[in-house]
Parts: C-alpha cells; structure tokens; sequence
C-alpha cells in the first residue's frame, strides 16, 4: 500500500497531540510541537530549492533534533543520511560526497571539522546549526532553533512531488572493514520489516491501514512505550528502535549526557518511568550491572518492561544479572545489519536466560553453504546467514557490492551480509561472527566472535577482541586483546586453558596483549583493524 513514514507520524501526532514524543533532560516535546517544528523544518529545506529525494545528513549526538530532521526529510520528500560523529574530517567528506548531500543538520561543536571540508561540498546548499553552550551557530549556517519556531501556515508540509513509499532512507554501515556503504531501504520496506505497527511478540498483526493503527494506539490495550534510547540514534539499532516506539504512538527519550553514564541510566529511568531500555551490548550491559550490582535497591526499575540489544553479542552472564536485578523484565536480543533486519532473535526472561549468540532463526531466515545450497540442522556444516521478505534496494552508488550482497537464491531474493553460522539440532543458529574477519590459522578457520564469548566468561576478562597475527609455520596464530577486570592480571596460560576447555584447542590464543580498554565505538562495535594493528605494535611485529 505504500507507506510513507510522514503520513503515519502526522496522523499520530493529530489523534495524541499533548502527549510527550521526546524526551531529553527537562526537555519535553509533545506530539504537536514535534509535528510542527519538523514542517518548518522541511519548509526551510525546500526553500533551499533541494531535489526530489535530496539527502538531509543529520551530524548530530543524540537529542530532539536528530529526530526531527528525519521527520522534516521525510515530509519533504527527501532522504535522510545518518553520520557517525566519530569521523575525522576526510571520512566526513567522503559520506557527504558519496551521499550526494544537500542539507546537512549538524550540532555546532563540528563547526572546526566542518569548515576544513566545507570548500569540497559544492552539492549541499542547506547547512543548519544546532547551537551548544560555547560553540553558536556559525555564519556560513542557518539557526536551526530559529527555524523549527518559524512554523508555517499551510500544514502539514509537502513538496511539489508529494510522497512515495519508495522514498528513501539511506543507513549508512560502520566501515571497520572498508569505507562506509549506504545501505537504501524503501520507506515501505522499512516501515514493514520494523512491523508496520504490530508486534509480532505480543502477537499483534501489522495494520493495514493508517486508521486502524491510530484507532488501535487509542485503545485502552495498548501499551505505548516510554523507550529510553541508549545506543546513538546515528545507528541502526538506536535509529530503528527510535520509529518502533513512534509507530506505536509512545516517548522516545535520550540520555541527557553525551558519554554513556549508568548511574544517569538508572536516574532517568525512574524519573521517567521507562518501560524499555535500548542498548548495544557489553559495552552498555556491563557497567548497567556494575552500577546496579554496587548499589542494590536504590532505584524503582518496576516500570521495565523489556531490555534490547542488537548489533553486537553480549554473555548470559550479563543477562542473567540484570534480570536479577530487574526479574519482571524480558530481554530481547536481536541479530541483523544495517542490511538485514530480522536474521534471528532469542529472548530471556529471569529463570530462563538465552545462552550467549543462540539465536532462533528469524520467519524469512535461512543459513545457506556458499554455493546455494540449504543448511540441514544439526549437520555441523557452516554457512552464510540469510534473510528474505522485505529487504532494501541495495548500496547506493555500488552495484558490485549491491550485487555480492543481495543474491537471488532458490528462486527468490535474499540479504546475505557476511555473517556465518551453524544450525543445531532444535533450529537454534549457533553464530560464529563474520567472514571478513575470520582467522586462518594452519588451514582452520576461526572466527574472533565465538572465542571472545569463550574469553569473556573468565572472571578476569572485562572485555576481548581477538585478531590474527602473522605466524611462520601457521600463517596466522590467535592473539587475544583483553580488558582485564580492575586490579585483575590474567596470564595467556590461564585464558588458553580457558579456551581450550570449551573450543577446539587451534582455538585457544597463543598471544595476549592487555589494554586499559578495548575502545569499542557507541554501538558497542570495535574496529578489528585498529585493534590489530595494536596488538601488532604491542607484539613487535610490522604492521
């Protein structure tokens, strides 16, 4: 039917119009403010004189604005661009470029950044500041605060071209292994992969119609959530879990800090009464438990409903602490991509915690050899974890990798993104990680993810990359890059052992490198080249 994500918010927003959509602080911006401050938003940009489909970057830390501007984009007719603003300045450039960006939304602090790159830019001719305590909008920028208040007469607003359900979104992926690709999803295609308003764990269908998703937000069952959203909205996990919680009609809300604070976590969580906790992982999980762990009972976390992680594997251990602290909560663990939403899910509730990367196979999810051929449970054979259904167009600009990506296998279209797995006996994935870089070490293969899981269950390791290091006889040999616990010295006999008691004994590292920390991004995702190069350094070996 073509949906359009505007449509669906506008009507939202005119059947609950007071009631808050985002959160951040003292910060409170109810459905009609976030409604009307993103259609003066989209009326700047076609003032601007952007094109049909003219891509809005958003350079931003999470806050009001980032959502805003998507909205705003997808009023107009035009598509949003996420930005990682953990880029240098040339890795900037490059997505900008590579987006064909008309409009960038940006905070002011990246003014400096920005302004080395500006000349390089002649494509976007819309740049609005978000002005921040120190750093004012620039004078090359429009006044972002003094736009969204300039709201204008005719509403809702709509370019000359009006909307589409093929108007896109343009995610782009993190680039640790490679330049950052922009992953195109139809607004339909995502609108519908994220449930189209149903949740297919409660057992609620998608609607069918903007009506009968309004009509059923109204309802006296319907449970809106209040979502506190942890993992950067410049991700998809963030991002996604962002228009999840809007199509249903709830409150997104932000942390009012930049840098991730559990103790602010759990403060705000009470204030705010949140119903669900959006997270990336260990680098989230751990210091959640460790704050919870050392102060038991100071917070009133009954109004949690559900804790969700995606995009990066975390330990039953973790899980089975916080329901501890948390047992009326569910914990719904999600494995995708940027480029395949749905690949499998596990789910944990207190007394039954999902085991580390077992995940159940998604409706649409399929694991297939590299030939095409259908993985059998319990066969012991490794494969490609794929996903059909509603899936994006492609890269933008990148046929071949669109190409190598996207397969058309027994007849239909799949999303294989790289990730590998076996599946067990019960139809359970057992998930090894991802080719790109998995370890050849005398013939076998050896993917990192399966032996960090091993090592992060030593009670000395707070956290573990594994990497390959070069190895005369071998060709590569495993090194383990490990976070020690404070005050804790592990010894690489005591974590080769510890591997070896559950994995394959070429498994088991025979290098350690500790750091102070193993520096993972806000998505909770590290950056395997960097952490090689540094085990490198650490080792002596040449780059």
């Amino acid at each position: 039917m073509g949906w359009t994500i505007a449509d669906v918010w506008e009507a939202i927003a005119r059947s609950q119009p007071d009631q808050p959509a985002l959160i951040q602080a003292d910060r409170v911006i109810t459905w009609a403010e976030f409604d009307a401050r993103s259609d003066a938003l989209a009326a700047h940009f076609i003032a601007k004189g952007m094109s049909r489909q003219g891509k809005v970057a958003g350079y931003l830390y999470n806050g009001p604005e980032y959502l805003e501007a998507y909205f705003a984009a997808f009023k107009a007719g035009f598509a949003p661009v996420n930005t990682n603003y953990r880029y240098g300045p040339e890795e900037v450039r490059y997505l900008f470029d590579n987006a064909d960006a008309e409009a960038v939304v940006f905070h002011a602090g990246f003014t400096e950044l920005l302004e080395k790159i500006r000349p390089q830019l002649p494509k976007v001719r819309a740049w609005v500041a978000v002005a921040e305590p120190g750093h004012p909008a620039p004078a090359w920028a429009d006044d972002y605060d003094a736009i969204v208040a300039k709201v204008p007469a005719e509403r809702p607003v709509k370019a000359p071209w009006g909307r589409s359900g093929d108007d896109l979104l343009l995610l782009y992926t993190g680039g640790t292994t490679g330049m950052p690709k922009g992953v195109m999803w139809r607004q339909d295609d995502l609108f519908q992969v994220l449930g189209a308003g149903g949740n297919a764990a409660l057992g609620v269908p998608p609607a069918t119609s903007i009506g009968e998703l309004v009509e059923r937000i109204r309802g006296p069952e319907h449970l809106k959530a209040t979502m506190m959203t942890c993992a950067p909205l410049m991700h998809g996990t963030g991002q996604f879990s962002a228009f999840i919680a809007f199509n249903g009609g709830g409150t997104v809300c932000v942390l009012p800090s930049r840098k991730f604070s559990a103790i602010e976590l759990w403060n705000e969580v009470e204030r705010l009464k949140i119903s669900n906790i959006v997270i990336v992982g260990l680098a989230f999980s751990t210091p959640m438990l460790e704050a919870l762990d050392a102060n038991p009972g100071k917070w009133d976390l009954s109004s949690v409903r559900s804790m969700s992680s995606s995009g990066s594997m975390w330990s039953y251990e973790n899980k089975k602490g916080l329901l501890g602290h948390i047992p009326q909560a569910m914990i719904a663990d999600s494995f995708g991509s940027s480029e395949a939403v749905g690949l499998g899910a596990s789910a944990s509730a207190a007394g039954a915690e999902a085991q580390t990367a077992a995940f159940m196979l998604g409706p649409n999810t399929a694991v297939f050899t590299e030939d095409g051929r259908r993985i059998e449970p319990g066969s012991g054979e490794r494969g490609l974890v794929a996903v059909s259904g509603f899936l994006p167009l492609g890269y933008y600009k990148d046929k071949a990798k669109s190409d190598a990506t996207f397969k058309v296998i027994e007849g239909q279209r799949w999303s294989v993104p790289g990730d590998w797995a076996e599946v067990n006996t019960d139809g359970t994935l057992k998930l090894l990680g991802r080719g790109s870089v998995c370890i050849n070490t005398g013939g076998e293969k050896v993917f990192p993810e399966e032996v960090e899981e091993a090592l992060k269950r030593h009670a000395t390791v707070r956290d573990a990359v594994v990497v390959g290091v070069p190895d005369p006889r071998f060709g590569e040999r495993i090194c383990a890059v490990v976070e020690p616990e404070a005050g804790a010295q592990p010894t690489l006999a005591e974590l080769s052992s510890h591997v070896h008691s559950q994995l394959a004994g070429y498994k088991a590292p025979r290098e350690l490198v500790v750091v102070d920390s193993i520096g993972r991004a806000p998505n909770g995702k590290v950056d395997y080249k960097a952490v090689k190069e540094r085990a490198l350094a650490a080792l002596g070996a040449v780059v």
